[in-house]
């Protein structure tokens, strides 16, 4: 439990003094943010018998995510040179449109189903979300199957050009949602808020 305070705490320490290049940061980030990292794994230990598999998928996240807190180091994570997961570490403001292309796999492992998570908060141990991150882009494009935007606020439009976007119950879009079809529309699940509309973007003529 103390070594689990003290990682949060030193998190918490570096979001509030984060500066400097992105590519310093993103390897400071990777080792500061790796409790929170390992939070972001989906499945909770449920009894002793799972608790060696969760401590192995913990491994799992830490080892493919991106813990990124400057806006080259996000742009850099949802490319399609990225990682299946991008964990933010504070609130990020992008001047110009982010495209989240590639295919991915949940955890980086090819075996298992096409899934890719943007992660725009922070958890304890006990997976509570103690903090929300706020993503700030004029448009983010949405190319990867079966993204997930889970957990913050992405301040701006996003444009879906892709099957199974989700966005969690947890999560807001200050902004609208345009789907380029409606199979793109019908195949994703909107649960979180939106604060304007949710509908195919037609063509202009």
């Amino acid at each position: 439990m103390r070594i689990a305070l003290f990682l949060i705490a030193l998190m918490a320490a570096l979001n509030l003094t984060a500066c400097g290049g992105s590519d310093q940061n993103t390897g400071q980030n990777k080792n500061a943010g790796q409790n929170q990292g390992q939070n972001q794994g989906q499945n909770k230990p449920q009894n002793g018998q799972n608790g060696q598999d969760q401590q192995d998928n913990d491994v799992d996240v830490v080892t493919t995510a991106s813990i990124v807190s400057e806006p080259d180091a996000f742009i850099n994570a949802v490319s399609e040179n990225g990682t299946w997961i991008i964990v933010t570490l504070n609130d990020i403001t992008l001047d110009e449109e982010v495209i989240v292309a590639g295919q991915f796999h949940d955890k980086g492992k090819e075996e298992n189903k096409i899934y890719r998570k943007i992660a725009a908060y922070a958890q304890d141990e006990n997976r509570t979300i103690t903090d929300s991150y706020t993503i700030t882009v004029p448009r983010l494009i949405v190319r990867s199957e079966n993204l997930n935007f889970q957990g913050g606020t992405l301040k701006g439009d996003v444009y879906v050009q892709a099957n199974g976007f989700l966005l969690h119950e947890t999560a807001t879009v200050d902004g609208n949602i345009y789907f380029a079809n409606e199979e793109y529309k019908e195949s994703s699940q909107i649960d979180g808020n939106v604060s304007g509309a949710v509908e195919v973007l037609q063509p202009s003529e």
